[in-house]
């Protein structure tokens, strides 16, 4: 019924819908079973996605746009980086990710209270994508929706380098240079870009310089050692806040603008306050995996450093409250952490069992000082101290999953105990001590089934025990001027899920499943107001919901891809659950010329209605369908491969709300999305 009220605005949409894309080899995945399967033979919703050269690899949304279950929206604010849920999942992370557990290669990029920043994926050196949602998820811990790993190349073969530049709509331009080859047994990858742009959205300048290096070595027989550095910096990125719904309707590309200004004409509250952040991060890690026969040793290891500093709004009316820490964040926070795994694999009866035991401890430590942003009658600068306290988050994670595999039966178990502990020490006393601290513990399990029906059926069900603690910016406030929120617990959830994997004549694949989850003590949105958010633990809340994928590839170079999500979410008493749309699909039907080198696709994303807080009265950001088109070509001579691609974007040049910050108290909810926009990129690659 979604899927018809969506589609029916936009004729063409139906039309690619009714298409089915692609895919020819069996999907090998690492997540959910931690070895390398085949993703049809795993019993959980799991897609890999690889990266697309016809973008220009800055945000994670170009790359996960066609996966089910998983909407992920480009806020048009690098301040505040994605807005990504799973299953309805992490909708209400006001900045950053939480709710979904992140991945790069192998090491977290998420911090022991949940939080994850996707900012950290570097999309130019990665070679896909794996998204596990469902029961399958808890056995990573902390979290309740899905688990996103990046996976990036590994340097092999002769030495090559390419650079690659673009631009687009905007000011957006990007440039990226990198170099990979292998060498006396030493792969190597090696990446840096630029990025800025003048942004969509009055006030959403943006720089984000990246780097990466990698080394791939086998010092001994039967070793892989993997050491990866990676580095992000984004000097005074503009943040251009939400606005109501009158300012969007009026000119979505505007600032609200601030009531209690005194200057003629009145300046926006993100150009009087100049809201913005900076960000400096850089980390390094290493993985060691060492196999004895069948069986394998996994170590990995990792640290780093985070440095942020961001200048919010709010009216000086509003800082008078002495419990408030005022209007600049500025933190310093190191992290670290390290998991050790051991595989075994054995004969058991007529079949074959697979047992993996590890432990995963991950640290993270915050210097944090907040700031007046103002001095005297001047805006947007460090003024008086208002907060001064140290922040510790810590993670013990044992775990233990199993797999047996007999026959036409796949059977699956895990167990994981997370304990997580936070910890304040303040040490700004003039507004009464906020030191102390929280443990959370928690034992998950999680049970699989899989049933090969025939060669190319599979069909599986699943169930878990979520668990997902309050992250430390959900702690930091209780209500509208209290300090440190030492009341809240962790929310509970019970995941159901049954699906059905299918592949027709090797050229079409069909996954499709059916989800529930039931939580309880879900933490929703107390206040938000002047860039400060407080929750609280609200009722229960219910999640149903399917799941389709199809890939079909047919004559002519043609093929197709569908992926449709529908998704009831309500609170007990029937209310629909904020920032969650109801219905999300994307479609694409492309072509690919035979010797490969012209292709070019019409894609198709449809989102259903998104409420904007837990009363669902506020007006809701209405749903939207848009297409995209892009064509791309590629040529090779001698030692050089180039390619070419160009898109455009919004071809009906739709106004639309391309995301929405949950329960803001001023109401100002609504973030635009770009009207018609291109991009253009081109890239020239050299093997010596």
């Amino acid at each position: 019924m979604y899927l018809v009220f969506i589609v029916s605005k936009e004729d063409i949409l139906l039309i690619i819908a009714l298409l089915a894309v692609t895919t020819e080899a069996p999907i090998v995945v690492i997540s959910g079973t931690r070895t390398e399967r085949s993703s049809f033979e795993v019993p959980a919703s799991i897609e890999a996605v690889t990266i697309d050269d016809n973008q220009l690899r800055v945000n994670a949304s170009e790359a996960l746009a066609a996966v089910p279950g998983l909407v992920v929206q480009n806020r048009q604010n690098y301040a505040q980086d994605l807005q990504i849920s799973s299953r309805g999942f992490g909708a209400r992370s006001t900045f950053g990710v939480r709710g979904v557990h992140l991945v790069t290669d192998g090491i977290p990029a998420s911090m022991p209270d949940g939080q994850g920043q996707a900012a950290t994926f570097n999309l130019d050196i990665a070679e896909r994508i794996e998204v596990l949602r469902g029961p399958y998820s808890a056995i990573y811990g902390n979290h309740a929706g899905g688990v996103i790993q990046l996976f990036s190349k590994e340097g092999e073969g002769p030495p090559s380098v390419e650079l690659n530049v673009g631009s687009g709509s905007y000011g957006t331009r990007k440039t990226d240079l990198n170099a990979q080859g292998q060498q006396a047994g030493i792969g190597y990858v090696l990446d840096a870009s630029h990025f800025d742009t003048d942004g969509y959205r009055a006030h959403s300048a943006a720089t984000r310089d990246q780097a990466y290096a990698k080394l791939t070595l086998a010092p001994i027989n039967g070793a892989k050692l993997n050491i990866i550095a990676s580095a992000l910096r984004q000097d005074d990125t503009q943040d251009p806040l939400g606005v109501t719904w009158s300012t969007y309707q009026r000119d979505p590309r505007a600032g609200e603008i601030d009531n209690t200004d005194t200057q003629i004409p009145k300046r926006t509250l993100a150009d009087r306050y100049n809201t913005r952040k900076s960000i400096n991060h850089q980390q390094i890690g290493a993985t060691w995996e060492q196999r004895y026969g069948d069986d394998r040793l996994r170590v990995s290891a990792y640290g780093g450093n985070r440095e942020v500093i961001q200048y919010q709004a709010f009216s000086k009316a509003f800082q008078a409250p002495a419990t408030h820490s005022g209007g600049v964040v500025d933190f310093e926070r190191d992290f670290s952490g390290t998991e050790i795994s051991w595989m075994h694999v054995q004969h058991l009866a007529s079949g074959k069992l697979t047992t993996t035991a590890g432990v995963e401890y991950g640290h993270s430590s915050d210097a944090r000082q907040g700031y007046e942003n103002f001095i005297g009658t001047q805006f947007g600068v460090k003024g008086a101290l208002r907060r001064n306290e140290d922040d510790k988050a810590s993670n013990l994670d044992p775990y233990l999953q199993t797999e047996w595999d007999t026959g036409a039966w796949q059977f699956s178990a895990g167990l994981r105990h997370s304990r997580v502990r936070i910890a304040v020490d303040d040490h700004f006393l003039s507004n009464g001590n906020d030191s102390g601290s929280l443990s959370y513990s928690h034992t998950t399990p999680v049970l699989g089934i899989l049933y090969r029906v025939a060669p190319q059926l599979n069909v599986y069900a699943s169930a878990a025990r979520g668990f997902e603690t309050p992250t430390l910016n959900e702690l930091f406030y209780s209500g509208t001027a209290g300090g440190f929120n030492f009341r809240l617990q962790p929310a509970y959830s019970t995941h159901l899920e049954a699906g059905i994997k299918t592949r027709f004549d090797d050229r079409t694949r069909i996954n499709a499943a059916l989800f529930q989850v039931k939580t309880s003590d879900e933490l929703i949105v107390d206040s938000a107001s002047g860039g400060r958010t407080s929750y609280r633990n609200g009722g229960n809340t219910l999640r149903q919901g399917v799941e389709l994928a199809v890939d079909t590839s047919w004559r002519y170079g043609l093929s197709t891809r569908v992926a449709l999500t529908t998704l009831r979410a309500v609170y007990d008493q029937g209310n629909r659950l904020p920032g969650v749309p109801n219905v999300n699909l994307y479609s694409e039907l492309a072509w690919k010329e035979s010797a490969g080198r012209f292709g070019a696709a019409l894609e198709a994303v449809a989102v259903g209605k998104i409420y904007t807080e837990d009363s669902n009265t506020d007006q809701a950001a209405p749903g939207y369908g848009v297409l995209n088109v892009r064509v791309n070509a590629n040529q090779q001579w001698r030692g050089w491969r180039f390619k070419q691609f160009a898109r455009l974007n919004n071809l009906l040049d739709k106004n639309y709300v391309g995301s929405v910050i949950v329960g803001d108290t001023n109401k100002r909810y609504y973030e635009a999305a770009p009207q018609r926009n291109w991009l253009m990129g081109a890239s020239a690659l050299y093997q010596f």
